[in-house]
């Protein structure tokens, strides 16, 4: 729609264009457009094959407006984006992510990469994990099931650590099924810390453990390991930091230890516990996404098992590493009820359950 108040323009008021997206409005006294000017010109390019006149003339004043208002724009200051939030300015990319995504474009240009940046197995799930998978598939498992996880695989989650571990949790309130263990780290962060706590992470570490720290309002406290103690948590360096932070409030407990490999055995773990018992109000996030790699003669100890141990701890496993499952997706939460009900909440708001056909093959 094309207006102009020189009778001149065209015979009548307004013009059709069938190729016209946007109005625009244009006058020799108070030129306005609506449109882009690059939009504009090319309908006007169009507009003066399809109807020519001396409107479309290049000394016209339609044509010197058109003109002027292609300059001011091409000369205006590009327009800034809104503002981020402000806590993506604290926020480091995933190194872990970065270096991955790398190696994956070299590969897709033909390079030969032997990648040690993900903990993940170079061989295929189980056959049954495979099998279990397809059959759910098949079968119509494809819907939502309970955020929590299906009851299913909940229970079975609950034998596993009864029978390998030694520590008891209910299947209906203390087991939370997640998309995969990173995300439960979060949840369980999110839900035992806040702003103005702390969170004594161990170096060496994971990388994303500060970030997420940082992410649920809280600051991390890296504490140093030596390489006498194989890089494995000191107690008396332990309590020498709770002593220094008061705001402790979560140890993230990764054992056995990414990215050292390191395992922390049942009496190392018993002192650590001992120092623990002077700070209750310190929870333990323990990591044990690794607990089936284990290769020393003492076993890998669940940290929950440990006296007293167990309602201020939030355990974190999943299948990735011990049954090559790293793109189903599968994590768990095991806690005390509050904790789990709380992290329950927390996923019900960020992304809902874990899809229903990994779930499927975490039974299996």
């Amino acid at each position: 729609h094309l207006h102009h108040e020189d009778s001149t323009f065209f015979n009548s008021t307004f013009l059709l264009l069938p190729t016209a997206l946007h109005t625009v409005s244009l006058s020799t006294r108070a030129p306005t457009c609506t449109m882009k000017c690059t939009s504009l010109l090319n309908t006007l390019a169009i507009a003066s094959t399809l109807y020519p006149c001396a409107a479309f003339s290049p000394s016209s004043p339609l044509s010197e407006t058109v003109t002027q208002l292609h300059n001011d724009a091409t000369a205006s200051s590009p327009v800034e984006p809104p503002p981020l939030n402000p806590l993506l300015s604290k926020i480091k990319p995933s190194a872990t992510v970065e270096v991955f995504s790398l190696v994956k474009q070299m590969e897709a240009e033909g390079a030969s990469v032997t990648s040690l940046c993900v903990g993940e197995p170079d061989f295929a799930p189980p056959d049954c994990v495979l099998e279990a998978a397809t059959a759910a598939m098949k079968a119509g498992q494809t819907t939502y099931t309970a955020v929590t996880g299906t009851l299913e695989l909940r229970k079975a989650i609950a034998e596993d650590l009864k029978s390998r571990k030694g520590v008891d949790y209910n299947p209906v309130t203390e087991i939370v099924v997640g998309n995969g263990a990173k995300q439960c780290v979060y949840q369980g962060l999110l839900a035992a810390c806040g702003a103005g706590d702390e969170v004594i992470v161990p170096a060496p570490y994971w990388p994303s453990y500060p970030e997420m720290a940082l992410l649920v309002g809280a600051e991390p406290v890296i504490m140093e390991t030596a390489v006498e103690d194989g890089y494995l948590i000191n107690p008396d360096v332990l309590e020498k930091c709770l002593q220094d932070h008061p705001k402790a409030k979560v140890l993230m407990l990764c054992n056995p230890s990414n990215p050292t490999g390191g395992v922390h055995s049942t009496e190392l773990l018993t002192q650590i516990a001992k120092v623990l018992e002077k700070y209750p109000n310190v929870v333990i996030m323990a990591d044990e996404i690794y607990e089936r790699l284990v290769y020393t003669e003492d076993k890998h100890t669940a940290f929950a098992s440990l006296p007293g141990m167990r309602e201020r701890t939030i355990t974190v496993n999943g299948l990735s590493k011990s049954h090559a499952m790293t793109g189903f997706r599968l994590g768990y939460l095991a806690a005390p009820a509050h904790f789990a009900k709380a992290a329950a909440t927390l996923q019900g708001q960020i992304t809902s359950c874990a899809s229903s056909i990994s779930q499927a093959a975490g039974v299996a």
